[in-house]
């Protein structure tokens, strides 16, 4: 019984690592690399976009549509332009307008709103008269415009703001921490940072404690600990706001496998949470620990450390420039994701397995991360701010960028 489970197992992980499709480029051409290093989708296009819930955008004649993972043409290319998918719904271009459609192509009316917003875990912004709510993916309101502005959600959670004050709501539009702050962290545990004036502190329970000195808390991520700063200097905190280290380096990110990159000087190791240096500040610049327990480290380019500071995979290697962000609810582009690094060496893009390997032994012209065929649960939407004076950059969708 034990044998046919595991089985069936290592089946479902085969067929889940088989549904992630990666947009490269090679010979000019676009195409969709799978995890074993093949090709499930040979290189055709001109322009295209990664998989999100198992269609794909691509270019035609001029003209957008999507296929699928097969490769097969499901919405006919018919659009000026496209967005992903998200939620079972994209936004898409047709001659000036913007619209949503589903996946079948159907044109989707949404409640009034002067800008469409791409879906994220089955809610989009709406905005009427400079406030901001929230619909649902079957284009019903589940919040009516009363906020100024309303971040990404991140883990079913986003920070609004009401009259110049920030606070945040659920997935169900309903208040967890009242707009009373003038800057607010995510939610985390029950938990965020707020700044009150000039004070920063904890919000737990409806509650605001102060941080002794804290000049500056950043979010809480994987850990109960969030590096803060005192004095010029950053130590951390946990989810009460005490100083559990000391606020002695020049720089810091995030614990993960209980280790944090800290900068002395111009040299970055890893302390643990009893602020011990297991790996010697020795490195240009450090990463966050991904899940599989390896870690960018740079010298002169990048290479990957395990967790007792060994060097697995030479520096040779660049990386991603945008922010690194190891979080449940953000997709991270730097480091191992689900396996696989994707690196830059000699003006090439590929991906690199955790024994320092290439995958399929092939470096592409540009190379897209991971993207599930059948989920994509980023949260990289942007911010529905306040209308700008500009009134025809309203109707354009809401850009995608990193946090």
């Amino acid at each position: 019984m034990k044998k046919t489970f595991l089985f069936l197992l290592l089946l479902f992980i085969q067929f889940v690592n088989s549904q992630e499709l990666a947009l490269v480029k090679k010979n000019g051409k676009i195409g969709y690399l799978s995890k074993d290093g093949s090709f499930k989708i040979e290189p055709q296009y001109k322009a295209a976009k990664s998989f999100s819930e198992g269609l794909a955008a691509v270019e035609d004649n001029g003209k957008w549509g999507f296929i699928d993972t097969k490769g097969s043409w499901v919405i006919p290319a018919a659009f000026d332009d496209t967005k992903d998918f998200n939620s079972g719904i994209a936004i898409v271009k047709k001659g000036k307008d913007w619209v949503y459609i589903n996946k079948k192509g159907e044109i989707q009316k949404a409640p009034a709103t002067e800008k469409l917003f791409d879906f994220n875990n089955g809610l989009a912004f709406i905005r009427q008269a400079d406030k901001v709510g929230l619909i649902n993916s079957g284009m019903t309101v589940v919040l009516e415009p009363k906020y100024d502005q309303i971040k990404p959600f991140e883990n079913g959670f986003a920070r609004v703001e009401l009259n110049k004050k920030w606070g945040i709501i659920s997935a169900n539009g309903k208040e967890a921490v009242e707009p009373a702050y003038d800057e607010i962290g995510n939610y985390f545990k029950n938990t965020t940072w707020a700044r009150k004036d000039k004070t920063f502190g904890i919000v737990s329970g409806g509650k605001f404690i102060a941080v002794e000195g804290a000049e500056k808390i950043w979010d809480f991520e994987t850990q109960d600990l969030t590096y803060a700063k005192k004095n010029g200097k950053i130590g951390f905190i946990d989810l009460k706001g005490n100083w559990v280290i000391l606020p002695i380096y020049d720089k810091a990110k995030a614990f993960s496998k209980n280790l944090a990159p800290v900068c002395v000087g111009s040299k970055w190791g890893y302390i643990n949470p009893k602020a011990e240096f297991i790996i010697p500040p020795t490195y240009s610049d450090a990463e966050v620990f991904s899940s599989n327990g390896l870690a960018p480290v740079k010298e002169k380019n990048w290479g990957f450390i395990n967790e007792s500071g060994k060097l697995v995979i030479p520096t040779q290697y660049a990386i991603t420039s945008n922010g690194f962000v190891i979080a449940l609810f953000v997709q991270q582009d730097k480091g191992f994701i689900d396996g696989l690094a994707r690196v830059k060496n000699e003006g090439k893009w590929g991906f690199l397995k955790p024994d320092g390997t290439v995958l399929g032994n092939q470096w592409f012209e540009n190379a897209e991360l991971f993207s599930r065929g059948t989920e994509k649960n980023n949260t990289t939407e942007v911010a529905a701010e306040k209308p700008k004076a500009e009134t025809k950059a309203a109707t354009k969708p809401a850009t995608k960028k990193k946090k």
